[in-house]
């Protein structure tokens, strides 16, 4: 960028590289974090897990999120854009931090339910 000095550009880049894009399925119970859902905790788990199959399987990670995901982000196919640390609950931050891009997590227990994490950049 003209006019910026060497360390102003390796600070815009150390931000851009402290966040992180990833799309989400997540699957709420009665009793979680501001959860509607009715079904147990054993259930969500057991479909999440399932969900889990199917993307293994080669199903889409978008259309599962569309199909399965509790979360508002499903319209977006689960889509949470970009974020950086200290933005999401630990448990979600720990496992999407950890994966490369287009890799996606088992699943992740958070006090909101289930999730299954992909990140997307």
């Amino acid at each position: 960028m003209e006019g910026s000095t060497p360390a102003e550009l390796f600070k815009k880049e150390t931000k851009m590289s402290d966040q992180i894009q990833a799309s989400h399925i997540l699957l709420m119970y009665e009793g979680s974090l501001r959860s509607t859902a009715t079904r147990s905790q054993d259930e969500a788990k057991q479909k999440i897990e399932e969900i889990k199959a199917e993307i293994d399987g080669g199903s889409d990670f978008a259309e599962a999120a569309r199909a399965h995901s509790d979360c508002p982000s499903s319209a977006q196919g689960g889509d949470l854009g970009s974020f950086g640390k200290g933005m999401m609950v630990p448990e979600f931050e720990e496992a999407a931090f950890k994966l490369d891009v287009g890799a996606s997590t088992g699943v992740v227990k958070t006090d909101f339910g289930y999730h299954l994490i992909m990140r997307t950049g």
